[in-house]
């Protein structure tokens, strides 16, 4: 096949489609044109086979959704002289027979390997275990290996799809620990709705997992769940919804105070979401310094004292920031403000509410995948603007830290995964940039950066070891 045209695509919503098209002068345009006309973008135009009657072609085209999709593959097969052979979600292929597979790290070769590796040498090992039960992090996978696990409850922008609708996500959770940090792990749906269940489920599925990594577990049930967890288990508990965003939006801040030259407890920060990752990035910036906070729902402002669309975490967010108790609209809370952080939904704001902030203003819109505000609205009025997307400049992900963390947590093999070491985390992203690479749409390093995972496992361990929740003094070999 020869390439004719290629294009940068939006990638996750795109279709390939394979056409029999009569040959004849003008048909390619009459193509693209039907398929410009249902909002698709034409990516690239393959050619496949042209004989004296007919030219077969594949075109891939991005479309916005999947409605201009059907839209699009409906006017083409109604078209005379067109024959649709086949269409495909790239998508949907990537995925076909899941993302994620097992290796064994040991062949098995001959008799005296599977007696070696299984019955009857396995029983010594087995017994080794019985006699010593910390031997198990040197003798088992255990080590290593982390348990990606969820109830389906509160899956990306998708909400509660149900555990078996999450899997696609818990895959691609445990394909970047292994890409990114060499961490193994594996996906877990649990299909329970209430949470003592949830929880006397991870605890006694727990055994063999050296970590645990919870995922898209709606608020305020979150918050219980990893607190008993954290409580009744001695491995690592971490809600990544929770802290790998504090995390990365720290890390962000951090480069992002620098540029405008502002201190951390100079800030006024507005935040829009106060659910799982909403309560946890303010907790982990008030630590840091950052004095002032007002959080807003869907209801307006979080203050002392409201009663409506309230639960146990609200209540505590209520106490600890607003320090002057306002009330209101999100438009109300912005004015003056330094930073917004976005944690919420698309239309969270507007160009008018930006417009009231101050100088140099620092705005995080990470809602996915289209965020409070786009950055080409308020382009004009911002110092710098970021968010969770690919397609933009500073890019906030939590890939940048789950992965380091818990490598740097398996590696001393901890107890926990404390608040020194998230911050160390937060430190160690931030300090992947120079102070000469450091700039408006530099403040935070790429997740292509292969220097973070390392730093932050490193920084991490410091931590652990420093904090007295390791179980080994040196890296684990």
């Amino acid at each position: 096949m020869v390439a004719e045209t290629t294009n940068s695509l939006p990638v996750t919503n795109s279709l390939s489609m394979r056409l029999e098209i009569v040959n004849r002068p003008g048909m390619l345009g009459k193509v693209t044109s039907v398929i410009g006309e249902g909002g698709g973008n034409i990516g690239a135009i393959d050619l496949v086979e042209a004989t004296r009657d007919k030219v077969v072609r594949d075109i891939t085209f991005g479309i916005w959704d999947e409605t201009a999709g059907r839209v699009i593959l409906k006017a083409l097969r109604s078209m005379d002289g067109v024959r649709v052979v086949s269409f495909a979600d790239p998508v949907l292929l990537v995925h076909w027979g899941g993302k994620i597979e097992m290796r064994s790290r040991i062949k098995v070769a001959s008799r005296r390997d599977l007696s070696m590796l299984y019955t009857p040498g396995v029983g010594r090992v087995s017994m080794e275990i019985y006699r010593d039960p910390e031997a198990i992090w040197n003798l088992t996978a255990k080590r290593n290996f982390v348990a990606v696990i969820t109830d389906g409850t509160a899956v990306l922008g998708l909400g509660n799809i149900g555990p078996a609708a999450s899997m696609p996500v818990m895959e691609g959770k445990s394909l970047l620990f292994k890409e990114f940090g060499g961490v193994d792990s594996w996906p877990i749906a649990i299909d329970v709705t209430d949470p003592d269940d949830f929880v006397e489920t991870v605890k006694r599925i727990s055994i063999g997992f050296g970590g645990i990594n919870l995922e898209d577990i709606s608020a305020p049930r979150c918050f219980y769940i990893e607190a008993r967890l954290k409580k009744e288990l001695d491995i690592p508990v971490f809600h990544d919804d929770q802290h790998g965003t504090a995390v990365v939006v720290l890390a962000a801040l951090i480069g992002a105070a620098k540029v405008v030259h502002k201190n951390l407890d100079e800030l006024k920060v507005v935040v829009s979401g106060v659910g799982a990752a909403g309560v946890a990035c303010s907790k982990m910036l008030l630590a840091e310094g950052v004095k002032n906070i007002i959080g807003c729902d869907r209801t307006g402002i979080v203050y002392r004292g409201r009663t409506e669309n309230m639960n146990f975490m609200k209540e505590w967010f209520a106490e600890h920031t607003n320090i002057d108790n306002i009330r209101g609209t999100i438009s109300d809370a912005i004015e003056g403000a330094d930073v917004f952080l976005g944690l919420s939904a698309p239309g969270a704001v507007t160009v008018e509410d930006i417009k009231k902030m101050n100088p140099d203003a620092i705005v995080f819109a990470m809602a996915n995948p289209v965020p409070e505000i786009m950055p080409d609205e308020v382009a004009p009025y911002v110092r710098i603007m970021a968010t969770g997307r690919s397609d933009f400049s500073n890019q906030i992900n939590n890939v940048l830290a789950f992965p380091g963390i818990f490598r740097g947590a398996l590696d001393v093999q901890a107890r926990d995964i404390n608040e020194e070491m998230k911050t160390a985390a937060a430190y160690a992203i931030a300090g992947c940039i120079s102070k000469r690479e450091l700039g408006e749409d530099y403040i935070i390093p790429s997740v292509f950066n292969r220097a973070v995972a390392p730093a932050v496992a490193k920084a991490v361990a410091k931590a652990a070891r420093a904090t007295g929740v390791a179980r080994r003094s040196r890296f684990q070999q």
